[in-house]
């Protein structure tokens, strides 16, 4: 054995004959263990800079690695857009940075950052927005240029906002898929109100109504220096740093007098319970809210303790009692939130299966009720208070964060020690403070119970808990181009066009008989990531059910939608589709030139003659349809009768898009004429051609083609 190593076995021997004796000793429980002290921890302090104009700059050096990243903070957020163009402020977050500036495009951007591995990026929330860099150290003094460009010379290109404005449309099509989301959404309008800039959601129309002259008009109100905190931290020389942001931003004006009125909010509560009817759901999603504090708010600190008591984690009270201890929950929390500027909510949120929705309610008010009588224990307030400061040196374990909230705090004039209040602040709670802040504060009074969630499977109405008013979420249509009037005239000719192609697809009679369509073919889909065929077969009831089958690539994937409701079966199972899924679907099916040519004589029915174009060199005569809130333009061909196209507002997986169906290739089916090949457009681009091998009508559907399979047993 080498000496060096008998050295450091024989030390090691003497350190574990040494120990006390104590330590081999195996405590009875873990409260036994002791806990030694936190040890100190020291946030480190960014230099800051305040420029002539206003703009202040804080500078924080970290040599780990050679990179500099850096953001500025604007005082813009989206809680000044306009009522009517709510929306803005998302859109101009994206073509800020993909319109380019005045020298250069988005795309010629993209390609020089890229060939740095640079970043430069914008967006806009609530309250404030944000331009940011990250770099390679000796990539910085180029990708300043840029940054510095685009903060203060976008050229919102007009090519580029369509596409920001599909990306908002996109999420107002989807918003009502996920409850948690509705829940939340409708929360925010019955916490701040419904006209609040907080609560307020973009809508088709609004968005819509963005120009490029707004979002330069919204650039030019609230871009400049004295609106500005611009961070930089990473592997620099701080006065060096310095004179370089003085060179390139010290020479921008300040900017003038703003006077920005306080976004409003609800002061007053409205109580009472609330309902979001979803019906394709087996589960409730639920809350009781109202008003809260602003950070800067004297019981902030107490009321983060409470919180955690509370409703903050698997400790708490809400998770303890309403989940672990009654199985009323699969998620639930609670508390107060807070917003440097303006309030955030209390919310008591629980996720119950339907079938339990009114005793998780009961649960909830019970904890709620808890916390304002019931004092927290001793153990309760040490556990609460070692987690939030156990958890707040990991929110600050890098330079990087603590320059971020720093920057926050001076945006909105908190002291620059704020963080180091913090610790000792929580420290200082007592069992006294968080009953205190807790009466004050949490107001059952004030509360609106929300629910969103299947009525009929609750296990008692929700009228037990007080009057109940139905919340409509219905997603207003986008605007349509405004139609001429119909005349008596354009009626009488609209009726004869009507009958004509009624007769070209096989006449009142054939026409009239048929009660459902089957076809097989193959469809030439666009995608994202190129054309993918797959094979379809369709059928169709009339008036309201739908199935299809696709193989694809993936395995074989079925559709169904019908008045019972709407899902999907995969390969990984079967989920059911949301309520506006299986509308477009059964929509989709009455827009059938069948279904449609069918209701000549209901008087349901609205024809009239809107003019005369050509599809190619093929004249055609144009026929506004609406049926029982169907509203379709056919395209006729006037020599023959045919439907050569149909047009539509519809919906796609981007969100409103007008759909255009080209239909060709027609063939007799059973005394019919019908077509075999369908090209669909949205938004003026090709997305699906469907080629039919196979028409049939009348094959008598299987209702079991319509059900839901039922869940496979488990393994």
């Amino acid at each position: 054995m080498r000496p060096v190593l008998k050295t450091l076995l024989a030390a090691t021997a003497t350190c574990f004959l040494s120990l006390p004796a104590s330590l081999g000793a195996q405590p009875a429980s873990w409260r036994d263990i002791p806990t030694p002290p936190l040890k100190p921890f020291t946030i480190p302090k960014p230099v800051r800079v305040a420029l002539p104009n206003g703009m202040v700059i804080l500078l924080m050096e970290d040599h780990e690695l050679p990179l500099i990243d850096a953001f500025a903070l604007v005082k813009a957020g989206l809680r000044d857009d306009p009522a009517g163009k709510t929306g803005l402020g998302s859109i101009a977050g994206d073509v800020w940075r993909t319109g380019g500036t005045k020298t250069r495009t988005g795309d010629e951007l993209d390609d020089f950052l890229e060939a740095r591995a640079a970043k430069v990026e914008t967006s806009v929330s609530t309250a404030h927005a944000t331009v940011s860099l990250s770099c390679l150290k000796g990539d910085f003094d180029a990708v300043l240029g840029t940054f510095n460009d685009i903060l203060r010379n976008p050229e919102f290109r007009e090519e580029k906002i369509p596409i920001a404005n599909n990306r908002v449309s996109t999420s107002i099509a989807r918003r009502n898929d996920e409850p948690l989301e509705i829940v939340m959404r409708e929360a925010r309008q019955l916490g701040y109100g419904p006209e609040s800039p907080y609560a307020r959601v973009p809508e088709y129309a609004t968005v819509a109504a963005v120009t490029r002259d707004d979002l330069l008009a919204w650039h030019r109100r609230y871009l400049h220096p004295d609106r500005i905190v611009l961070g930089v931290v990473g592997d620099f020389d701080k006065k060096e740093m310095e004179a370089k942001l003085r060179k390139t931003f010290a020479g921008w004006p300040r900017g003038p007098a703003l006077d920005v009125p306080r976004a409003p909010f609800r002061r007053t509560p409205q109580p009472g319970v609330f309902l979001v009817e979803k019906n394709d759901v087996n589960q409730s999603n639920a809350v009781l809210v109202h008003l809260g504090i602003e950070k800067r708010d004297p019981d902030y600190f107490a009321l983060e303790v409470m919180n955690d008591i509370f409703g903050g984690g698997s400790s708490s009270r809400v998770f303890s009692h309403v989940r672990s201890e009654k199985g009323l929950a699969y998620a639930v929390y609670g508390g107060i939130s807070s917003h440097p500027d303006y309030p955030g909510l209390f919310a008591a949120y629980l996720g119950t299966k339907s079938e339990t929705t009114a005793a998780g309610i009961d649960a909830l008010l019970t904890e709620i009720k808890g916390i304002l009588e019931a004092p927290p224990t001793a153990e309760e307030l040490k556990k609460s208070k070692d987690t939030i400061l156990n958890s707040f040196i990991f929110q600050f374990d890098s330079k990087e964060k603590v320059l971020g909230e720093q920057a926050l705090n001076e945006l909105y004039g908190y002291p620059p020690d704020f963080l180091d209040r913090y610790r000792a602040a929580i420290e200082k709670v007592t069992e006294e403070d968080v009953q205190r802040v807790a009466k004050k504060h949490v107001r059952p009074q004030d509360l609106a119970i929300l629910v969103v969630g299947k009525p009929a499977d609750f296990d008692r109405p929700l009228s037990t808990f007080g009057p109940v008013t139905k919340i409509d979420i219905t997603i207003p249509p986008p605007p349509g181009e405004k139609k001429a009037a119909a005349t008596d005239a354009t009626k009488a000719a609209g009726k004869a066009l009507f009958a004509k192609a009624a007769a070209a697809m096989g006449g009142p009679v054939h026409v009239g008989a048929v009660k459902d369509v089957a076809s097989k073919g193959k469809a030439l889909m666009k995608t994202p990531q190129g054309e993918m065929e797959l094979g379809i077969s369709s059928l169709l009831v009339f008036p309201d059910r739908v199935r299809q089958e696709m193989q694809t690539p993936m395995g074989g994937i079925t559709q169904v939608a019908s008045p019972a409701g709407a899902f999907v079966v995969t390969p990984m199972g079967t989920q059911d589709l949301p309520d506006s899924q299986r509308d477009e679907m059964l929509r989709q099916a009455r827009r059938s030139p069948l279904f449609l040519g069918q209701k000549a004589g209901d008087p349901k029915l609205a024809v009239s003659a809107a003019g005369r174009e050509k599809i190619g060199e093929t004249p055609v005569e144009i026929l506004d349809v609406a049926y029982d809130g169907i509203e379709v333009t056919w395209f006729v061909d006037p020599a023959t009768g045919r439907l050569l196209r149909a047009s539509y507002a519809g919906t796609g997986p981007g969100g409103p898009a007008t759909v255009v169906v080209d239909y060709s290739d027609f063939r007799p089916v059973e005394g019919l004429t019908l077509p075999f090949l369908q090209e669909v457009s949205q938004g003026g681009q090709k997305v699906q051609t469907f080629k039919a091998d196979e028409i049939r009508v009348n094959v008598g559907a299987d209702p079991k083609a319509f059900e839901k399979p039922a869940p496979k047993p488990a393994s």
